[in-house]
C-alpha cells in the first residue's frame, strides 16, 4: 500500500463534495455543526437577521449561502 501517493487520500481532494447539493447529504438531517452555528450566527448578526439554532446541517448550509450573498461574503 502506498499511503504517500495522495490518490487514495480523501484529504487530497478537499473540494470533491463542495458542489454536492445539501439535499443529497447523508448527514443532512443531523443538527448543524458547531462551526456552522458559529458562522451562521455571525452572518445573521451582519445581515440583521434572526439566528435559528434548530436548523439541520443541510438547512444551515443553504441559509449560510443565502446570507453570504446578502452580506457580500460569498467567494467567487
Amino acid at each position: 500500500m502506498n499511503a504517500g501517493s495522495g490518490d487514495d487520500n480523501p484529504k487530497a481532494h478537499r473540494t470533491s463534495n463542495a458542489g454536492k447539493d445539501p439535499d443529497d447529504w447523508v448527514t443532512g438531517e443531523e443538527p448543524m455543526t458547531g462551526a456552522q452555528a458559529s458562522y451562521l450566527k455571525t452572518l445573521c448578526e451582519e445581515a440583521k437577521e434572526t439566528f435559528d439554532g434548530s436548523l439541520t446541517k443541510a438547512e444551515a448550509s443553504r441559509r449560510i449561502d443565502e446570507l453570504q450573498d446578502k452580506t457580500g461574503r460569498r467567494k467567487s
